[in-house]
């Protein structure tokens, strides 16, 4: 009887974890199931460029898997029992139906969206770019705008910076600011703090700095010091939530709702179920929480892939490097800026700015979307037999 891995989310830890199970598994042994909501592998790294009108290469799960032993299930996930082992999914062909899916292993790679934090008026009027949807229709609405009019960028992150320079670059003659809570860049050292308000000078945008937004409504946005920023357009970057459906479950979760594993990506309550991407709180060095981001999610996906392979074929669990080694900053498409860092994600002196590091930028986004379709980065691996495989009864 073949062991069930069910993989939740086709994100590029999802996909990952998917495609190197299938590279380290006998295909006789094992079904993996990857349940994803749309068809095509979304380079989530891209959105502001999507944002702005950029065509992006569409990248079919079905055609990325054809012939790996990994089934790809359109379809959307609805809930999670962990005591049943069963996942709730309703697919295209039969909508507002739940259909089951049973497992042995549950990969959980459902990631984040945005998180408008509760604030006023955000969900009403602000515009996010945490998925394929919400730039699509910032797209749609900024195609529209007239020349003059105002787009507020609000959240001074990784996100924040590389979607206000897109816009500004894109359209010159939109009036494009970044409202930040804290300081532009704070977090920088002096040499990528000093490009980045070079870069934002020469594009003409606005930084408010230490401007908590309290309140987003259809003209403006209000900030904690009564300020009024006019905004034609609010994009809402300042943070991401991730998917409710764990906190919904008796898995060991933290407040905001993310699973706590161990080491391996397992589940701290729940020995058959793995978290990576987002969706997981996993130690990095140090014991500090790693961040929510591609360079945190890949290693989580390589590092639950082995483990589960190793712990189905007896082999010796993985140790992967969950550490930090750069920030990488797209400021357009003509700039950009890479900030080193300290294993635990801590800026030092040494960046990279300019044309250069917007090459580099590109370079470690295309490198990404190729690691998705080559998980074991190119290197052979071999199908080893599963041997302590512990399939239960079927779900009553």
């Amino acid at each position: 009887m073949q062991h069930r891995i069910v993989v939740l989310g086709a994100g590029y830890t999802g996909a990952i974890a998917a495609g190197r199970l299938a590279k380290r598994l006998r295909r006789e042994d094992v079904a993996i199931t990857l349940v994803n909501a749309e068809p095509d592998f979304v380079e989530r790294v891209r959105m502001h460029q999507l944002a702005v009108g950029q065509e992006l290469r569409p990248r079919s799960l079905a055609e990325m898997f054809a012939d790996t032993g990994v089934e790809v299930r359109l379809a959307e996930v609805t809930g999670v029992d962990v005591d049943r082992r069963t996942v709730a999914v309703t697919d295209p062909d039969h909508p507002g139906e739940d259909r089951e899916l049973e497992y042995d292993t549950l990969v959980y790679a459902l990631g984040s969206a945005w998180d408008h934090q509760g604030v006023p008026g955000t969900v009403e009027y602000a515009h996010e770019i945490a998925g394929r949807p919400g730039a699509l229709r910032l797209r749609e609405r900024l195609a529209g705008l007239d020349a003059g009019e105002s787009v507020v960028v609000v959240g001074g992150g990784l996100t924040g910076l590389e979607a206000a320079t897109e816009i500004a670059e894109a359209r010159p003659d939109l009036d494009v600011s970044l409202a930040a809570r804290g300081g532009l860049g704070d977090w920088l050292s002096p040499k990528g703090r000093r490009h980045l308000r070079k870069v934002f000078g020469t594009l003409g945008i606005t930084a408010y700095e230490n401007a908590a937004v309290t309140e987003v409504a259809a003209d403006h946005v209000a900030t904690a010091d009564g300020a009024a920023i006019p905004a034609a357009v609010t994009l809402w970057t300042a943070g991401f939530a991730v998917h409710p459906i764990a906190r919904a479950t008796t898995l060991n979760v933290t407040d905001t709702g993310r699973i706590v594993v161990d080491g391996t990506m397992r589940s701290v309550s729940h020995p058959d179920v793995y978290a990576i991407g987002d969706a997981a709180m996993a130690a990095g060095p140090g014991g500090k929480p790693l961040r929510m981001s591609c360079a945190s999610g890949t290693p989580t996906a390589w590092q639950a892939a082995d483990s589960i392979a190793a712990r189905l074929t007896g082999g010796k669990l993985p140790n992967a490097p969950l550490r930090y080694f750069n920030q990488c900053i797209s400021l357009g498409r003509r700039e950009g800026l890479i900030q080193y860092v300290t294993a635990d994600d801590r800026a030092v002196r040494a960046a990279l700015t300019g044309r250069f590091a917007a090459v580099y930028k590109e370079l470690v986004c295309k490198a990404a979307a190729w690691g998705v379709a080559n998980p074991t980065l190119g290197v052979p691996a071999r199908r080893r037999a599963v041997t302590r495989a512990e399939v239960r009864p079927a779900a009553v």
